[in-house]
């Protein structure tokens, strides 16, 4: 049986935006992952919303990921969403790009 190399699977993911999957930055600390849904749900289907927690703290990082069940969805988050008010603050909405993998 011949070995498999993942070390290099996927390779062209790495640092490509994502079709169904937005970034969302300048969010306030109330912000949490229900209305962070909530706010999206206006662009279509939500799969998932998470807003990053310092893992210290627990508080928000001040951004966090929405991800659609398909790329219409993001497109119009981008379009629609980006610049608008969620919880008294002005949302910056991009496309998300995949993690490095850790060394």
């Amino acid at each position: 049986m011949k070995a498999i190399d993942f070390s290099m699977s996927r390779p062209h993911m790495r640092n490509t935006p994502s079709a169904t999957k937005v970034f969302v930055g300048s969010l306030a600390w109330a912000t949490d992952d229900s209305s962070l849904r909530s706010h999206f749900e206006k662009a279509g289907t939500v799969t998932d919303a998470r807003v990053i927690l310092d893992r210290d703290t627990g508080r928000s990082r001040g951004f966090g990921f929405v991800t659609f069940a398909n790329q219409q969805g993001a497109d119009a988050a981008l379009l629609e969403l980006n610049g608008s008010e969620l919880d008294g603050r002005p949302i910056r909405v991009d496309r998300a790009n995949e993690k490095p993998p850790r060394r």
